[in-house]
């Protein structure tokens, strides 16, 4: 049975690289995250890309990338903490339960009596477990489904890793409920087939990613038709009150807690620059759309509004697509 959703809108940055990349103060920091050259994306060739505010060939950010959550793999939660106050926690929760994830039980009536699918759920960039242990808490508890299944796929190790020794502490330590794959979501393996997924996942994980439209695609590819593709990522603030204060949080205290408490200041400041790099989220939706998902609470027209619901104000923001049915 295809996910139900919403019907309205509302992946050590290593010391070495870090001894060679330039310092980047507060004032200056601020004021590039405020220029319309950062904070909007930009065309770029294709052999290069964004490294938070730098440009660097391409195929040199998959290691960069890697690097900076292997530093950060050990102190994730404390990241996330630092990167939204805490709240993370709460729009995790959230995120999962407007999925609502899991196969219901069956009628007891006929017509509509009919046996239970489970549902096979991926989900990307998750390495250290918060949203599958979440997903499978839900399905266990609220939809009484002891049977649906979450693969947690990460492209680096050491998330994974961390993932496992959480795991570890949870009632599916040993569970058939919980896999672990390292992949790279451009590119997933043959192990997760096309039309194979009820539902796909990834929560402040695709900022990240090289070429996010190859992620977009192969997210299209593995699920079912009717399957759901849900991403919660940090994104972009409208209220210019609000976005003073968050960007004055985000690079003015963030990098400097980083150093403080995980002695990896550059990786902190990589960070909060990639949420800055980021399409905002009218660009993310319709980038959802262009790789063939059907976008739950849009408007209509080309140009409708809506199709993505806001968090505190758009610290956050939570996107759905649907693939189609036919």
């Amino acid at each position: 049975m295809p996910p139900r959703i919403p019907t309205t809108a509302s992946s050590p940055f290593t010391r070495l690289l870090s001894r060679h990349q330039p310092y980047r103060c507060f004032s200056c920091s601020l004021h590039l995250s405020q220029s319309p050259s950062q904070s909007q994306p930009q065309p770029q060739d294709a052999s290069t890309t964004h490294f938070g505010f730098q440009s660097i060939p391409s195929s040199t950010k998959t290691s960069r990338v890697s690097s900076v959550f292997s530093s950060v793999a050990s102190s994730y939660d404390t990241m996330n903490d630092l990167m939204s106050l805490g709240i993370h926690r709460l729009w995790k929760d959230h995120f999962v339960r407007s999925l609502n994830p899991g196969s219901p039980p069956p009628s007891p009536t006929p017509p509509t009596n009919h046996p239970r699918t489970p549902w096979t759920m991926l989900d990307i960039a998750g390495g250290t477990g918060d949203i599958a242990f979440r997903l499978l808490d839900h399905t266990s508890l609220i939809n009484s489904d002891n049977d649906s299944k979450v693969i947690v796929s990460d492209i680096n190790p050491d998330m994974l890793a961390e993932g496992k020794r959480r795991a570890s502490q949870t009632p599916y330590a040993d569970s058939p409920r919980l896999e672990w794959l390292e992949a790279n979501a451009e590119s997933l393996p043959p192990s997760i087939p096309s039309s194979s997924i009820d539902l796909y996942t990834v929560a402040f994980g695709i900022r990240n990613f090289t070429h996010k439209d190859l992620a977009l695609r192969e997210a299209y590819r593995v699920l079912k038709p009717g399957g759901v593709f849900a991403c919660l990522e940090f994104s972009h603030v409208d209220n210019r009150l609000l976005n003073g204060l968050y960007k004055r949080w985000s690079f003015g205290a963030i990098p400097i807690f980083g150093q403080l408490v995980a002695a990896d200041r550059a990786s902190y400041q990589y960070l909060v620059e990639s949420i800055e790099r980021f399409p905002r989220q009218r660009e993310w939706r319709d980038m959802i759309r262009r790789a063939g998902f059907m976008i739950p609470g849009i408007g209509s027209g080309v140009e409708g509004e809506g199709g993505w619901e806001d968090l505190m104000g758009g610290i956050a923001a939570v996107h759905k697509g649907v693939k189609p049915l036919g």
